[in-house]
């Protein structure tokens, strides 16, 4: 039986601790346990944020990190808006860059990689602080071997389109916090069971946004359109980058609000095509949509031949076989 996608784990991970007035020195500790109070706060009042971004191996045996700067900030963002203690952003990406160093021998040739995930949760055990911030908290660097995401095949997904259900709060879609997916998860196995889909589409009150774990880009022609960026959902690393490389590649790249209407409507043509965008797949190509018991095909209902080209054009970038004019790996 195949491995799940992110389930195997590096035997060690960094951590650091907040007191209160400063972090404690990077630890490496056993990644199969953590002590926390049971009263912790992010256990009550999901005080929580991570992130997700991956170490690459390049032919010459060199391992670089794909867009480190971009999700050390996201994190900080999101501890700010959590009212998390402060992360230093110089000191997490030192720490992000020491823990993968110390397992580079891990890190998979391609297409597989190395998946980094940083995470942050309030500990203080003070369970009648629901309207107020942790004092203390926990900070570690989790590392998970990863194959190539489509060993099983590549397929057209299914998307459940709901106009009416959020994915999470609207003024904390930005965040990336365990919360927002985690309110996303019943609508989703719900969708699932009576749809027989692989996702949901959130699209409130007609709004083209995003599915639970991804964000959604339309593909016509040479026009890539994908909802301009607002606190109601996540500024997804992958999305900036396929939308960079899709601008350089001489498309059209528009970032508005995107109906559900015009959406149904471009997508019966034969030559559109949907796509999913996230660290985990990069581009992930969409078939058919379930809308108000209707079935729509996306263009011809396949795996469109612009996404595996976006896909490709990233994967190069990330695996060293194209130049990388952005500045986007880091050495480690």
């Amino acid at each position: 039986m195949a491995t799940a996608f992110g389930s195997v784990f590096m035997p060690e991970m960094s951590i650091t601790w907040f007191d209160g007035s400063s972090w404690s020195a990077v630890e490496m500790v056993p990644s199969d346990s953590i002590q926390l109070h049971p009263g912790a706060h992010a256990l009550h009042y999901s005080s929580t944020c991570f992130e997700g971004l991956k170490a690459f191996r390049h032919e010459d045996g060199s391992i670089k990190v794909f867009r480190i700067d971009r999700n050390v900030s996201r994190l900080a963002q999101s501890a700010r808006l959590l009212a998390l203690p402060e992360l230093d952003e110089a000191f997490v990406t030192q720490m992000i860059l020491d823990t993968v160093k110390k397992f580079a021998a891990d890190v998979p040739a391609p297409p597989g990689s190395m998946y980094i995930r940083p995470t942050l949760f309030g500990t203080e055990p003070a369970i009648g602080k629901a309207a107020a911030p942790s004092d203390t908290a926990c900070f570690y660097v989790l590392l998970s071997p990863v194959g190539d995401y489509f060993a099983g095949g590549d397929r057209a997904l299914r998307l459940l389109v709901e106009d009416n259900g959020l994915r999470c709060a609207p003024h904390n879609g930005m965040i990336k916090s365990g919360g927002n997916y985690a309110s996303a998860l019943l609508p989703t196995m719900k969708a699932k069971a009576e749809h027989n889909v692989d996702q949901v589409l959130f699209c409130p009150n007609g709004d083209v946004q995003e599915t639970g774990a991804a964000n959604f880009l339309l593909i016509d022609g040479d026009e890539v359109i994908t909802r301009s960026l607002d606190e109601s959902f996540l500024h997804g690393v992958t999305r900036d980058s396929v939308l960079t490389i899709a601008a350089d590649l001489g498309m059209k790249v528009s970032e508005r609000t995107l109906s559900v209407d015009e959406m149904l409507e471009r997508i019966a043509k034969p030559g559109c095509e949907a796509a999913l965008s996230g660290t985990a797949a990069v581009l992930a190509p969409v078939g058919t949509m379930v809308y108000q018991g209707k079935e729509h095909q996306v263009g011809n209902g396949g795996i469109g031949e612009t996404t595996v080209k976006l896909r490709t054009a990233l994967n190069d970038i990330q695996w060293g076989k194209s130049e990388d004019k952005h500045g986007w790996l880091t050495d480690v």
